[in-house]
């Protein structure tokens, strides 16, 4: 499995490298008030690949921050509810839901 794993890598790599080689012409980017900015299509293709998978990870960010203070207040519940039934750290026993 680990020598698929590579071949797979290095197929993608060499597609990667052939779309980076056949795209090397370069591209200008118009702005608002004339500005421009010129550079490579790849280059440019890679710049907004990041940007946008950059985006992705920030609007799942505030989700994950969410589920874990939820884990987190969960934890403590059952925490004290151990804790009041005097059970005690070697002895966990599972709370059913209400």
């Amino acid at each position: 499995m680990r020598y698929l794993n590579w071949v797979l890598r290095a197929v993608l790599f060499i597609v990667l490298l052939g779309f980076a080689v056949k795209n090397d012409q370069p591209v200008t980017l118009r702005y608002f008030f004339g500005y421009e900015w010129q550079s490579s299509l790849v280059i440019v293709l890679l710049i907004f690949f990041a940007a946008g998978a950059a985006v992705g990870v920030l609007a799942m960010f505030t989700n994950v921050l969410q589920q874990r203070r939820e884990i987190a207040r969960l934890k403590r519940d059952i925490r004290v509810k151990n804790k009041l039934a005097g059970v005690g750290e070697t002895q966990q026993m599972p709370i059913q839901p209400s």
